[in-house]
Protein backbone atom coordinates (compact mmCIF):
# COMPACT_ATOMS: atom_id res chain seq x y z
CA UNK A 1 0.00 0.00 0.00
CA UNK A 2 1.48 3.51 -0.90
CA UNK A 3 -1.29 5.56 0.58
CA UNK A 4 -0.52 4.73 4.28
CA UNK A 5 2.22 5.66 6.33
CA UNK A 6 5.17 3.35 6.72
CA UNK A 7 8.24 2.94 9.01
CA UNK A 8 11.09 3.17 6.98
CA UNK A 9 12.75 0.83 9.39
CA UNK A 10 11.14 -1.85 7.78
CA UNK A 11 10.70 -1.01 4.32
CA UNK A 12 14.86 0.51 4.07
CA UNK A 13 16.48 -0.49 6.89
CA UNK A 14 16.05 -3.62 8.92
CA UNK A 15 16.66 -7.42 7.64
CA UNK A 16 13.28 -10.14 7.31
CA UNK A 17 14.16 -12.30 10.92
CA UNK A 18 14.30 -8.82 12.91
CA UNK A 19 11.17 -7.54 11.36
CA UNK A 20 9.65 -10.67 11.57
CA UNK A 21 10.75 -10.78 15.65
CA UNK A 22 8.38 -7.81 16.33
CA UNK A 23 5.60 -9.30 14.08
CA UNK A 24 2.13 -9.67 15.14
CA UNK A 25 2.14 -12.77 13.95
CA UNK A 26 5.44 -13.30 16.42
CA UNK A 27 3.76 -11.76 19.47
CA UNK A 28 0.35 -13.52 19.54
CA UNK A 29 2.20 -17.33 18.72
CA UNK A 30 3.99 -16.61 21.60
CA UNK A 31 0.75 -15.60 23.67
CA UNK A 32 -0.29 -19.27 22.18
CA UNK A 33 3.12 -20.62 23.42
CA UNK A 34 3.26 -18.91 27.21
CA UNK A 35 -0.72 -20.01 27.32
CA UNK A 36 0.08 -23.80 26.61
CA UNK A 37 3.12 -23.31 29.07
CA UNK A 38 0.98 -21.95 31.81
CA UNK A 39 -1.59 -24.68 31.17
CA UNK A 40 0.83 -27.61 31.10
CA UNK A 41 2.39 -26.56 34.43
CA UNK A 42 -0.68 -26.13 35.94
CA UNK A 43 -1.53 -29.81 35.19
CA UNK A 44 1.49 -30.65 36.26
CA UNK A 45 1.02 -29.24 39.97
CA UNK A 46 -2.29 -30.91 40.31
CA UNK A 47 -5.12 -28.63 38.98
CA UNK A 48 -7.82 -29.90 36.82
CA UNK A 49 -6.41 -29.46 33.29
CA UNK A 50 -6.78 -32.98 31.18
CA UNK A 51 -4.29 -33.79 28.28
CA UNK A 52 -6.87 -33.31 25.66
CA UNK A 53 -7.19 -29.71 26.73
CA UNK A 54 -3.77 -29.13 26.21
CA UNK A 55 -3.38 -31.29 22.88
CA UNK A 56 -6.25 -28.62 21.29
CA UNK A 57 -4.33 -25.99 22.37
CA UNK A 58 -1.14 -26.95 20.65
CA UNK A 59 -3.27 -28.24 17.32
CA UNK A 60 -4.14 -24.50 17.12
CA UNK A 61 -0.77 -22.60 18.54
CA UNK A 62 -0.06 -21.98 15.21
CA UNK A 63 -3.11 -21.28 13.28
CA UNK A 64 -4.35 -17.83 14.24
CA UNK A 65 -8.06 -16.47 13.78
CA UNK A 66 -6.88 -12.80 13.62
CA UNK A 67 -10.53 -12.30 11.92
CA UNK A 68 -12.22 -13.38 15.49
CA UNK A 69 -9.55 -11.35 17.16
CA UNK A 70 -10.04 -8.10 15.83
CA UNK A 71 -13.87 -8.00 15.72
CA UNK A 72 -13.67 -8.97 19.27
CA UNK A 73 -11.51 -6.28 20.16
CA UNK A 74 -14.03 -4.09 18.91
CA UNK A 75 -16.28 -4.88 21.26
CA UNK A 76 -14.54 -5.36 24.56
CA UNK A 77 -11.27 -2.80 23.75
CA UNK A 78 -8.92 -4.95 25.09
CA UNK A 79 -5.72 -7.16 23.44
CA UNK A 80 -5.72 -9.68 25.75
CA UNK A 81 -8.99 -10.89 25.86
CA UNK A 82 -9.72 -10.95 22.52
CA UNK A 83 -7.16 -13.50 21.85
CA UNK A 84 -8.37 -15.32 24.60
CA UNK A 85 -11.85 -15.37 23.23
CA UNK A 86 -10.32 -15.98 19.86
CA UNK A 87 -8.17 -19.13 21.45
CA UNK A 88 -11.07 -20.24 22.94
CA UNK A 89 -13.20 -20.31 19.76
CA UNK A 90 -10.90 -22.69 18.58
CA UNK A 91 -10.22 -24.70 21.33
CA UNK A 92 -13.47 -25.05 22.77
CA UNK A 93 -12.64 -27.80 25.39
CA UNK A 94 -9.64 -26.11 26.70
CA UNK A 95 -11.47 -23.01 26.54
CA UNK A 96 -12.43 -22.66 30.36
CA UNK A 97 -8.68 -23.00 31.73
CA UNK A 98 -7.05 -21.02 28.79
CA UNK A 99 -5.34 -17.90 30.70
CA UNK A 100 -5.74 -19.63 34.12
CA UNK A 101 -5.10 -17.24 37.22
CA UNK A 102 -2.65 -15.27 34.75
CA UNK A 103 -3.46 -11.43 34.24
CA UNK A 104 -2.74 -9.91 31.10
CA UNK A 105 0.63 -9.18 32.12
CA UNK A 106 1.62 -12.81 32.01
CA UNK A 107 1.15 -12.42 27.90
CA UNK A 108 2.15 -9.34 27.21
CA UNK A 109 5.44 -8.92 29.54
CA UNK A 110 6.37 -12.30 29.09
CA UNK A 111 6.73 -11.87 25.58
CA UNK A 112 8.27 -9.00 25.50
CA UNK A 113 11.39 -10.37 27.32
CA UNK A 114 11.35 -12.98 25.04
CA UNK A 115 11.24 -11.34 22.07
CA UNK A 116 14.33 -9.21 23.42
CA UNK A 117 16.27 -12.11 24.43
CA UNK A 118 15.98 -13.65 20.41
CA UNK A 119 16.74 -9.99 19.10
CA UNK A 120 19.83 -9.67 21.51
CA UNK A 121 20.78 -13.06 19.64
CA UNK A 122 20.65 -11.39 16.03
CA UNK A 123 22.22 -8.49 17.71
CA UNK A 124 25.11 -10.58 19.30
CA UNK A 125 25.88 -12.35 15.56
CA UNK A 126 26.07 -9.13 13.75
CA UNK A 127 28.74 -7.88 16.13
CA UNK A 128 30.43 -10.97 15.75
CA UNK A 129 30.29 -10.61 11.68
CA UNK A 130 31.32 -6.95 12.13
CA UNK A 131 34.37 -7.38 14.51
CA UNK A 132 35.62 -10.56 11.85
CA UNK A 133 35.16 -8.45 8.97
CA UNK A 134 37.24 -5.65 10.69
CA UNK A 135 40.13 -7.87 12.12
CA UNK A 136 40.82 -9.28 8.43
CA UNK A 137 41.43 -5.37 7.43
CA UNK A 138 43.37 -4.58 10.70
CA UNK A 139 45.50 -7.49 10.15
CA UNK A 140 46.01 -6.80 6.52
CA UNK A 141 46.62 -2.95 7.02
CA UNK A 142 49.00 -3.58 10.22
CA UNK A 143 52.06 -2.44 9.33
CA UNK A 144 50.94 0.14 6.47
CA UNK A 145 51.86 4.24 8.01
CA UNK A 146 49.05 7.11 8.20
CA UNK A 147 49.18 10.41 9.75
CA UNK A 148 47.07 9.94 12.65
CA UNK A 149 45.05 12.90 14.05
CA UNK A 150 43.99 15.30 17.60
CA UNK A 151 41.84 17.68 17.26
CA UNK A 152 41.75 16.85 13.32
CA UNK A 153 44.97 18.38 13.51
CA UNK A 154 48.08 16.50 11.99
CA UNK A 155 49.89 14.27 14.90
CA UNK A 156 52.41 11.59 15.56
CA UNK A 157 51.54 8.85 12.55
CA UNK A 158 49.69 5.71 13.53
CA UNK A 159 49.04 2.85 10.85
CA UNK A 160 46.01 2.11 9.03
CA UNK A 161 45.48 -1.40 11.11
CA UNK A 162 46.05 -0.25 14.52
CA UNK A 163 43.44 2.71 13.97
CA UNK A 164 41.06 -0.28 12.82
CA UNK A 165 41.59 -1.75 16.28
CA UNK A 166 40.15 0.99 17.97
CA UNK A 167 36.92 0.40 15.95
CA UNK A 168 37.05 -3.50 16.96
CA UNK A 169 37.65 -2.50 20.92
CA UNK A 170 34.51 -0.38 20.91
CA UNK A 171 32.43 -3.23 19.14
CA UNK A 172 33.87 -5.96 21.94
CA UNK A 173 33.00 -3.65 24.76
CA UNK A 174 29.34 -3.50 23.23
CA UNK A 175 29.37 -7.24 22.64
CA UNK A 176 30.20 -7.90 26.48
CA UNK A 177 27.23 -5.73 27.34
CA UNK A 178 25.12 -7.76 24.92
CA UNK A 179 26.16 -10.97 26.83
CA UNK A 180 26.01 -9.75 29.88
CA UNK A 181 22.82 -9.33 29.02
CA UNK A 182 21.75 -12.31 27.47
CA UNK A 183 23.29 -14.01 30.69
CA UNK A 184 21.09 -12.57 33.30
CA UNK A 185 17.98 -12.86 30.88
CA UNK A 186 14.85 -13.85 32.95
CA UNK A 187 10.64 -14.08 32.22
CA UNK A 188 8.19 -12.63 34.46
CA UNK A 189 6.70 -15.52 35.20
CA UNK A 190 3.11 -15.41 36.73
CA UNK A 191 3.45 -13.50 39.36
CA UNK A 192 -0.59 -12.30 39.04
CA UNK A 193 -2.38 -8.72 39.39
CA UNK A 194 0.20 -7.18 41.49
CA UNK A 195 2.87 -9.69 41.35
CA UNK A 196 2.04 -11.21 44.69
CA UNK A 197 0.73 -14.36 42.80
CA UNK A 198 -2.60 -14.09 44.84
CA UNK A 199 -4.75 -15.74 42.48
CA UNK A 200 -2.00 -18.80 42.32
CA UNK A 201 -2.12 -18.95 45.58
CA UNK A 202 -5.99 -19.50 45.72
CA UNK A 203 -5.90 -22.13 42.74
CA UNK A 204 -3.28 -24.22 44.57
CA UNK A 205 -5.06 -23.63 47.91
CA UNK A 206 -2.52 -21.97 50.18
CA UNK A 207 0.38 -24.07 48.59
CA UNK A 208 3.04 -21.59 48.28
CA UNK A 209 5.27 -24.26 46.87
CA UNK A 210 3.27 -25.20 44.43
CA UNK A 211 3.04 -21.35 43.28
CA UNK A 212 6.70 -20.81 43.46
CA UNK A 213 7.20 -24.22 41.30
CA UNK A 214 4.67 -22.94 38.74
CA UNK A 215 7.01 -19.88 37.94
CA UNK A 216 10.08 -22.11 37.31
CA UNK A 217 8.28 -24.60 34.73
CA UNK A 218 6.81 -22.10 32.99
CA UNK A 219 10.51 -20.62 32.79
CA UNK A 220 12.23 -23.67 31.57
CA UNK A 221 9.34 -24.59 28.94
CA UNK A 222 9.78 -21.19 27.45
CA UNK A 223 13.32 -21.89 27.21
CA UNK A 224 14.68 -19.49 30.40
CA UNK A 225 16.23 -20.59 33.73
CA UNK A 226 14.50 -18.64 36.27
CA UNK A 227 11.68 -15.63 37.08
CA UNK A 228 12.16 -12.57 38.32
CA UNK A 229 11.81 -13.07 42.08
CA UNK A 230 9.67 -10.27 42.94
CA UNK A 231 7.69 -7.67 40.74
CA UNK A 232 4.80 -5.77 40.83
CA UNK A 233 1.92 -6.58 37.75
CA UNK A 234 5.18 -5.80 35.10
CA UNK A 235 8.69 -6.48 35.08
CA UNK A 236 11.22 -3.79 36.62
CA UNK A 237 11.41 -0.99 33.47
CA UNK A 238 14.99 -1.06 34.27
CA UNK A 239 14.96 -3.92 32.33
CA UNK A 240 13.84 -1.91 29.41
CA UNK A 241 16.43 1.06 30.12
CA UNK A 242 18.99 -1.57 30.11
CA UNK A 243 18.37 -2.83 26.76
CA UNK A 244 18.14 0.01 25.22
CA UNK A 245 21.37 1.63 26.65
CA UNK A 246 23.16 -1.36 25.37
CA UNK A 247 21.77 -0.64 21.53
CA UNK A 248 22.78 3.35 22.19
CA UNK A 249 26.11 1.74 22.93
CA UNK A 250 26.49 0.32 19.30
CA UNK A 251 25.11 2.99 17.89
CA UNK A 252 27.40 5.30 19.27
CA UNK A 253 30.95 2.53 18.05
CA UNK A 254 28.95 2.49 15.03
CA UNK A 255 28.94 6.33 14.75
CA UNK A 256 32.28 6.44 15.98
CA UNK A 257 33.45 4.65 13.08
CA UNK A 258 31.01 6.30 10.52
CA UNK A 259 32.66 9.27 11.20
CA UNK A 260 36.18 8.38 10.84
CA UNK A 261 35.17 6.72 7.51
CA UNK A 262 33.26 9.88 6.28
CA UNK A 263 36.89 11.93 7.33
CA UNK A 264 39.43 9.48 5.36
CA UNK A 265 36.58 9.68 2.02
CA UNK A 266 37.22 13.54 2.44
CA UNK A 267 41.14 13.39 2.61
CA UNK A 268 40.71 10.42 -0.35
CA UNK A 269 42.50 7.79 1.87
CA UNK A 270 39.87 5.60 2.66
CA UNK A 271 36.38 5.42 0.74
CA UNK A 272 33.18 2.94 1.38
CA UNK A 273 32.23 0.97 -1.12
CA UNK A 274 30.82 2.84 -4.17
CA UNK A 275 29.13 0.59 -6.78
CA UNK A 276 29.43 0.47 -10.62
CA UNK A 277 25.89 2.35 -10.88
CA UNK A 278 25.70 4.03 -7.95
CA UNK A 279 25.40 8.01 -8.18
CA UNK A 280 27.09 10.20 -5.60
CA UNK A 281 24.64 13.28 -6.52
CA UNK A 282 22.05 14.68 -9.06
CA UNK A 283 23.81 17.68 -9.51
CA UNK A 284 27.49 17.16 -9.53
CA UNK A 285 27.80 13.52 -11.12
CA UNK A 286 31.35 12.54 -10.25
CA UNK A 287 30.53 12.94 -6.58
CA UNK A 288 31.12 9.79 -4.68
CA UNK A 289 29.22 10.22 -1.34
CA UNK A 290 29.85 8.39 1.90
CA UNK A 291 25.83 7.52 1.78
CA UNK A 292 26.33 4.41 4.06
CA UNK A 293 28.35 5.82 6.79
CA UNK A 294 25.87 8.68 7.13
CA UNK A 295 22.89 6.67 7.22
CA UNK A 296 24.74 4.54 9.64
CA UNK A 297 25.19 8.02 11.50
CA UNK A 298 21.73 9.08 11.23
CA UNK A 299 19.90 5.76 12.28
CA UNK A 300 22.78 5.88 15.34
CA UNK A 301 21.63 9.62 16.45
CA UNK A 302 17.88 8.33 16.33
CA UNK A 303 18.84 5.17 18.42
CA UNK A 304 20.95 6.96 20.85
CA UNK A 305 17.87 9.62 21.83
CA UNK A 306 15.34 6.70 21.42
CA UNK A 307 17.43 5.18 24.44
CA UNK A 308 15.93 7.83 26.52
CA UNK A 309 12.77 6.48 26.20
CA UNK A 310 12.82 3.45 28.94
CA UNK A 311 14.69 5.52 31.15
CA UNK A 312 11.99 8.22 31.53
CA UNK A 313 9.25 4.92 31.62
CA UNK A 314 11.07 3.39 34.51
CA UNK A 315 11.57 6.56 36.21
CA UNK A 316 8.09 7.57 36.13
CA UNK A 317 6.44 4.22 36.59
CA UNK A 318 3.70 4.23 39.85
CA UNK A 319 3.68 1.25 42.67
CA UNK A 320 3.21 -1.51 41.24
CA UNK A 321 2.30 -0.53 37.57
CA UNK A 322 0.45 2.15 35.10
CA UNK A 323 -0.41 2.06 31.58
CA UNK A 324 1.68 5.10 30.54
CA UNK A 325 4.66 2.88 29.59
CA UNK A 326 2.41 1.08 26.78
CA UNK A 327 1.91 3.26 23.75
CA UNK A 328 5.55 4.25 24.36
CA UNK A 329 7.02 0.46 24.65
CA UNK A 330 5.48 -0.59 21.17
CA UNK A 331 7.31 2.34 19.68
CA UNK A 332 10.57 2.29 21.01
CA UNK A 333 11.95 -0.89 21.95
CA UNK A 334 11.05 -2.60 18.51
CA UNK A 335 12.35 0.41 16.58
CA UNK A 336 15.67 0.52 18.81
CA UNK A 337 15.86 -3.11 17.89
CA UNK A 338 15.05 -2.61 13.98
CA UNK A 339 17.20 0.56 13.76
CA UNK A 340 20.35 -1.57 15.35
CA UNK A 341 19.73 -4.12 12.88
CA UNK A 342 19.59 -1.46 9.82
CA UNK A 343 22.80 -0.10 11.50
CA UNK A 344 24.97 -3.36 12.29
CA UNK A 345 23.66 -4.35 8.50
CA UNK A 346 25.19 -1.28 7.21
CA UNK A 347 28.49 -0.97 9.34
CA UNK A 348 29.68 -4.65 7.89
CA UNK A 349 28.87 -4.20 4.99
CA UNK A 350 30.88 -0.72 4.81
CA UNK A 351 33.74 -2.51 6.79
CA UNK A 352 33.83 -5.65 4.25
CA UNK A 353 34.63 -2.96 0.80
CA UNK A 354 37.00 -0.87 2.25
CA UNK A 355 38.86 0.88 -0.51
CA UNK A 356 42.30 2.19 0.70
CA UNK A 357 44.49 4.49 -1.32
CA UNK A 358 48.28 3.93 0.09
CA UNK A 359 50.00 6.53 -2.06
CA UNK A 360 47.18 9.25 -1.27
CA UNK A 361 47.96 8.32 2.70
CA UNK A 362 52.22 8.54 1.45
CA UNK A 363 51.32 11.42 0.16
CA UNK A 364 49.81 13.35 3.26
CA UNK A 365 52.70 11.59 5.37
CA UNK A 366 55.24 13.39 3.41
CA UNK A 367 53.76 16.86 3.68
CA UNK A 368 53.66 16.35 7.61
CA UNK A 369 56.25 14.22 8.73
CA UNK A 370 59.50 16.45 8.34
CA UNK A 371 57.77 18.66 10.85
CA UNK A 372 57.28 15.78 13.01
CA UNK A 373 60.67 14.21 12.37
CA UNK A 374 62.71 17.69 13.85
CA UNK A 375 63.30 16.17 17.31
CA UNK A 376 65.36 13.08 15.96
CA UNK A 377 66.82 15.71 13.70
CA UNK A 378 67.52 18.08 16.37
CA UNK A 379 68.82 14.69 18.29
CA UNK A 380 71.24 13.61 15.57
CA UNK A 381 73.38 17.19 15.58
CA UNK A 382 73.38 17.28 18.92
CA UNK A 383 75.07 13.59 19.09
CA UNK A 384 77.47 15.18 16.52
CA UNK A 385 78.54 17.62 18.77
CA UNK A 386 76.30 20.32 18.41
CA UNK A 387 74.59 22.91 20.40
CA UNK A 388 70.62 21.78 21.52
CA UNK A 389 69.60 24.77 22.52
CA UNK A 390 70.53 26.38 18.81
CA UNK A 391 69.85 23.53 16.92
CA UNK A 392 66.32 24.07 18.36
CA UNK A 393 66.55 27.53 17.42
CA UNK A 394 67.22 27.14 14.06
CA UNK A 395 64.97 24.42 13.38
CA UNK A 396 62.07 26.65 14.57
CA UNK A 397 62.97 29.38 12.14
CA UNK A 398 63.10 26.70 9.25
CA UNK A 399 60.03 25.29 10.00
CA UNK A 400 58.43 28.61 10.17
CA UNK A 401 59.89 29.65 6.84
CA UNK A 402 58.46 26.27 5.36
CA UNK A 403 54.93 26.61 7.32
CA UNK A 404 54.85 29.75 5.36
CA UNK A 405 55.37 28.44 2.03
CA UNK A 406 53.14 25.38 2.97
CA UNK A 407 50.22 28.03 3.91
CA UNK A 408 50.77 31.44 2.41
CA UNK A 409 52.21 30.04 -1.11
CA UNK A 410 50.53 27.29 -1.44
CA UNK A 411 54.23 25.34 -2.19
CA UNK A 412 55.55 21.99 -1.03
CA UNK A 413 56.98 21.54 2.67
CA UNK A 414 60.42 21.93 2.24
CA UNK A 415 61.81 21.59 5.66
CA UNK A 416 64.46 18.87 4.79
CA UNK A 417 65.56 20.45 2.01
CA UNK A 418 66.16 24.11 4.51
CA UNK A 419 67.97 21.98 6.89
CA UNK A 420 69.90 20.23 4.04
CA UNK A 421 70.98 23.74 3.29
CA UNK A 422 72.29 25.01 6.75
CA UNK A 423 75.65 23.54 7.56
CA UNK A 424 75.02 24.07 11.03
CA UNK A 425 73.34 20.51 10.72
CA UNK A 426 75.98 18.92 8.87
CA UNK A 427 73.45 16.58 6.96
CA UNK A 428 73.01 15.70 3.53
CA UNK A 429 68.86 16.02 1.84
CA UNK A 430 69.41 12.55 1.14
CA UNK A 431 70.39 11.20 4.51
CA UNK A 432 67.55 13.85 5.87
CA UNK A 433 65.14 11.58 3.37
CA UNK A 434 66.91 8.57 5.13
CA UNK A 435 65.98 9.64 8.60
CA UNK A 436 62.11 10.91 7.67
CA UNK A 437 60.80 7.14 6.66
CA UNK A 438 57.18 6.94 7.83
CA UNK A 439 58.05 3.66 9.64
CA UNK A 440 60.15 4.77 11.74
CA UNK A 441 57.73 7.50 13.31
CA UNK A 442 54.81 4.82 13.81
CA UNK A 443 55.66 2.98 17.69
CA UNK A 444 54.60 0.11 18.02
CA UNK A 445 50.95 0.48 16.03
CA UNK A 446 52.41 -2.81 14.31
CA UNK A 447 52.97 -4.77 17.25
CA UNK A 448 50.07 -3.60 19.25
CA UNK A 449 48.14 -4.80 16.19
CA UNK A 450 49.00 -7.73 15.85
CA UNK A 451 49.34 -8.37 19.80
CA UNK A 452 45.67 -7.27 19.93
CA UNK A 453 44.42 -9.85 16.95
CA UNK A 454 45.84 -12.21 18.95
CA UNK A 455 45.47 -11.83 22.17
CA UNK A 456 42.42 -9.98 22.84
CA UNK A 457 40.14 -10.67 19.51
CA UNK A 458 41.04 -13.88 18.47
CA UNK A 459 39.38 -15.70 21.46
CA UNK A 460 36.48 -13.75 21.26
CA UNK A 461 35.96 -15.00 17.87
CA UNK A 462 36.47 -18.60 18.69
CA UNK A 463 34.35 -18.44 21.65
CA UNK A 464 31.68 -17.62 18.98
CA UNK A 465 32.40 -19.45 16.09
CA UNK A 466 29.34 -21.05 15.90
CA UNK A 467 27.82 -18.03 15.72
CA UNK A 468 26.10 -16.95 12.63
CA UNK A 469 27.64 -13.96 11.09
CA UNK A 470 25.26 -14.00 7.82
CA UNK A 471 26.16 -11.04 5.17
CA UNK A 472 22.99 -8.72 5.34
CA UNK A 473 21.95 -7.33 1.44
CA UNK A 474 21.75 -4.00 1.58
CA UNK A 475 18.45 -3.04 0.05
CA UNK A 476 19.33 0.97 -0.46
Amino acid sequence: MKDTYESPLSSRYADEKMKYLFSPDKKFRTWRRLWIALAEAEKELGLNITQEQIDEMVAHRDDINYDVAQAREKVVRHDVMSHVYAYGVQCPKAEPIIHLGATSCYVGDNTDLILMTEALRLVRGKLVGTVRILSGFARKYRDLPTLAFTHFQPAQPTTVGKRATLWIQDLLMDLEDVEYLLSGAKLLGSKGTTGTQASFLELFDGDHAKVRKLDRLVAEKMGFRSCFAVSGQTYSRKVDSRVLSALSGIAQSAAKFSNDIRLLQHLKEVEEPFEKNQIGSSAMAYKRNPMRSERIASLARYVIVDSLNPCITAATQWFERTLDDSANKRLSVPEAFLAVDGILNLYANVADGLVVYPKVIRSHLESELPFMATENIMMDAVKRGADRQKMHERIRVHSMAASRVVKEEGGKNDLLARIAADPAFGVTLEELNKIVRPERYVGRAPQQTEEFLDETVNPVLEKYRDVSDEKAEISV
